[in-house]
């Protein structure tokens, strides 16, 4: 990862991030807007506001279609900021293998590991060739294998440890056609949104971070990536996170 300064920054002409209803999502969009990027907003219902598209991680031929509507003038940089920790119906991450659920396994991966698969296998082949650009998926720290210390959290880990895998097998397969191209996953730390907010009572004071500013973390490290990084998974810093 190139250490690159302020007036060095990889500038971002127009983005796309998939999930921008959620917290982390809404503050990277604000974030990139800022910057002067445009910037398409996708969520299962987004509004009519201008750059809105509509999209659903269960239903592959919306998330075509959006693909689609962007062929024309790609993206350079695509952010999946999407994700479930704790069910729709309450469920939430199981402390023990004895508490394990097929269909909430299922759900969680469709949602943590196969819906972003699906955007990637649409959007992926419309990055633009002739320069650089990033498709980031946000993950977690807790899906590395080796870093693992204390289990639990048995489909969340699971789910995220095979999104990883899948960053690292498109990286592969996309740096053959797209040599400027960068796939990546990205730990966010923390934040302060919906999903962390059943976890958030036992944290030591300073961990939890605001979605503003964990998306500057997360748009600090995507302008430091160069496409030796590609397939590679970073925290919030800037540090690689071991597979």
């Amino acid at each position: 990862m190139a250490d690159v300064g302020q007036d060095e920054m990889h500038a971002i002409r127009r983005a796309a991030v998939f999930g921008a209803s959620g917290g982390i999502g809404k503050a990277l969009a604000q974030a990139l807007r800022e910057r002067g990027a445009a910037v398409l907003e996708g969520a299962r219902k987004p509004g009519d506001a201008a750059g809105a598209f509509a999209f659903d991680l269960a239903d592959e031929d919306s998330i075509a279609a959006a693909a689609d509507a962007m062929k024309d003038d790609p993206p350079d940089c695509v952010i999946v900021a999407t994700g479930v920790l704790t069910l729709g119906d309450g469920t939430g991450p199981e402390r023990s293998y004895r508490k394990l659920d097929p269909a909430a396994m299922e759900q969680a991966f469709r949602i943590n590991t196969i819906g972003p698969a699906l955007i990637a296998k649409h959007v992926l082949p419309i990055l633009p060739r002739d320069r650089r650009n990033v498709f980031a998926v946000l993950s977690a720290r807790v899906g590395s294998i080796s870093d693992n210390r204390i289990g639990g959290w048995h489909s969340y880990r699971a789910s995220k440890a095979a999104l990883n895998m899948l960053v690292r097998n498109f990286a592969i397969e996309l740096g053959r056609t797209h040599k400027d191209s960068i796939v990546t996953a990205l730990h966010p730390g923390t934040v302060d949104t919906a999903l962390s907010e059943p976890f958030q009572s036992n944290l030591p004071d300073g961990q939890l971070t605001a979605p503003d500013e964990a998306a500057a973390n997360l748009l600090a490290v995507i302008d430091g990536l160069t496409p030796d990084d590609s397939g590679e998974i970073f925290d919030w810093k800037g540090e690689r996170i071991a597979p």
